[in-house]
């Protein structure tokens, strides 16, 4: 069917079209189903939209994001049909039903992700197959192969390239700034790119947001890799790996992360992005995704895939029962990482230990340190100052943000009943609490830790301090922290 375009300029964070209920009557599609829109050989696949009294019969508006990409103008004539993905639902019903999937079966359905022509729904049913029924290492290794080679990939003159990445679940857990800028300033290649929040109350690109620019191009980015040695950008701008983008939209709203696909997700990335030596952080223990043997085992399945794509990857499993560092949330996470950065005396020092540890593997395995004196090395590097020079730098170049590092207005502190020691903080209660009270996407909301594991609490000291651009926000947190007590003190 030939359709004109009708001036329509909306921002829908995708592409849609919209269109009058008997064109799409015609085309036989409904709301949210998918049409393809062709000029010459150009063709893009959309979501569908109704509108009432706005369009004619024989027109169609397409959303900012189909127009930029594909240039087209109001008046344009366009070809516009039906897209079905029978294929791909067959496929997913196999694997709900617990068979194998090939190589050519996962290939068409991350294709048809990355096309945008599997509906949220379906995406959703792919997600859940994936997490009832689980991925072997064959199809784990497919997965992989087909994030990483449906998207755009970099390359590097410099084949000491190094990243580190943390399957997350812990909040306040923002090591990769403060390990970036001190692998870069000791002359490593590191072009970090991080997801947002998918179970958490913020990850490493919802952070440095707070600061700096993250959703780069591929091209920029590579001048600041190439100027500064590092970035720390959000990889869903960059078409690295798109499909995985969309895997994690869903999984944030199913609140699940499906081991398989956090495996297939990262490496993918990691090999998108041209790193050839890759740190894994795994942490365990209560409140963390995964006991201490389900991390031995994960730790395994990391290598042997690595192995198979040949990146020289380490893996680490360290402890993850509680949150690290004071802050969680966007702004209080950035704030924790200044202080590190800055030496300053009320830095976190459970942040900067983890963070001089890791930065010491990175290091070691990179032949920049000798084995065994990496941390001594990561040391030295932040204590110079160099570390800090380097993250301005960085930051710089992808261009600084002014902006006032405070928390929200809302606050409300809570106090200790009773003199003891805390025993338990609830890492997934925590999240929860830094969801509800509006992180990531409120950057100055989150949640303040007074005390950690093992510290001697008297009556009537700080535990624990809310923040919130809503009086609603506030009280709904609290409200769910007096129903869970995630702090718990004997």
């Amino acid at each position: 069917m030939k359709l004109k375009i009708k001036k329509f300029m909306v921002d829908a964070g995708r592409p849609v079209v919209f269109m009058h209920e008997n064109t799409a009557r015609n085309l036989d599609v409904h709301v949210g189903d998918r049409v393809e829109i062709q000029k010459n050989k150009r063709k893009i696949v959309a979501v569908v939209d109704l509108v009432i009294g706005f369009l004619n019969i024989n027109e169609i508006a397409l959303s900012r994001d189909i127009l930029n990409y594909e240039t087209l103008k109001s008046g344009d004539l366009v070809d516009v049909k039906a897209v079905f993905s029978q294929r791909s639902s067959l496929i997913i019903a196999k694997k709900m039903q617990g068979e194998k999937l090939s190589k050519k079966d996962i290939y068409t359905i991350i294709e048809d992700i990355v096309n945008n022509i599997l509906t949220e729904p379906e995406i959703a049913y792919f997600v859940s197959a994936v997490y009832e029924k689980c991925f072997d290492i064959d199809e784990t290794i497919y997965l992989t192969e087909a994030i990483y080679k449906t998207g755009n990939i970099l390359s590097w003159k410099n084949n000491v390239v190094a990243d580190k990445h943390s399957i997350g679940g812990i909040p306040g857990n923002r090591t990769s700034p403060i390990v970036v800028s001190i692998c870069a300033a000791a002359g490593l290649t590191l072009p970090k790119t991080s997801s947002r929040a998918i179970t958490s109350a913020a990850g490493t690109a919802d952070v440095m947001e707070v600061i700096t620019k993250v959703d780069l191009e591929s091209s920029n980015l590579k001048k600041i890799v190439e100027k500064t040695g590092a970035c720390l950008a959000w990889g869903g701008s960059l078409g690295l790996a798109p499909a995985d983008d969309k895997l994690i939209k869903v999984e944030r709203i199913l609140n699940v992360d499906p081991e398989s696909q956090l495996i297939a997700s990262i490496i993918a990335k990691k090999l998108a992005v041209g790193s050839k030596y890759v740190l894994i952080d795994i942490p365990y223990g209560d409140g963390a995704k995964v006991s201490k043997s389900e991390a031995e085992k994960l730790k395994r399945k990391f290598l042997i895939i690595a192995k198979h794509f040949r990146i020289n990857m380490k893996v680490v499993l360290t402890l993850g029962n509680q949150p690290i560092g004071d802050g969680i949330g966007p702004v209080l996470e950035i704030i924790d990482v200044l202080k590190i950065l800055n030496n300053s005396s009320t830095a976190p020092k459970d942040l900067e230990d983890k963070s001089i540890f890791l930065a010491g593997e990175i290091l070691e395995m990179t032949g920049k340190s000798q084995k065994g004196s990496g941390k001594l090395t990561a040391n030295q590097i932040l204590y110079s100052g160099k570390a800090l020079k380097k993250f301005n730098e960085i930051i710089n170049a992808q261009g600084r943000k002014k902006v006032k590092l405070s928390p929200a207005k809302f606050k409300k502190t809570i106090f200790s009943k009773k003199n003891g020691t805390i025993k338990i903080i609830d890492n997934k209660i925590i999240n929860i609490m830094g969801r509800k009270i509006g992180c990531p996407a409120d950057k100055r909301a989150g949640l303040y830790i007074h005390k950690h594991l093992g510290n001697k609490v008297k009556r009537g000291d700080e535990l624990l301090t809310f923040y919130a651009e809503s009086k609603e926000k506030l009280n709904d947190s609290l409200t769910f922290f007096k129903s869970t007590r995630p702090i718990k003190i004997n």
